[in-house]
């Protein structure tokens, strides 16, 4: 074979392995969906509630909504705990 026929017979294989490769994707991402999809949103919806908690925290110079906000931080971070246990 010339040049031009082996780099075409490696442009092809390329493209297979990528082929492969993102067929294996697929597959685990497909094995690794969240069982409960309502559960999947309330902890998203939480960790997103404790990153303003925290941002809020850090910006603020008042001791006592500091506090406040380390207190709900706590009890987020208790609920995220509790429901990462029962999705397993």
């Amino acid at each position: 074979m010339g040049d031009g026929a082996e780099g075409l017979v490696d442009a092809q294989a390329r493209i297979q392995d990528r082929m492969d490769e993102l067929e294996q994707r697929r597959r685990a991402s497909r094995r690794s969906a969240p069982r409960d999809p309502e559960s999947a949103r309330q902890l998203e919806s939480l960790r997103l509630a404790r990153a303003d908690f925290e941002r809020q925290a850090s910006a603020t110079a008042h001791p006592v909504r500091r506090e406040q906000l380390t207190g709900a931080m706590a009890e987020l971070d208790r609920r995220i705990a509790e429901l990462q246990e029962k999705m397993g």
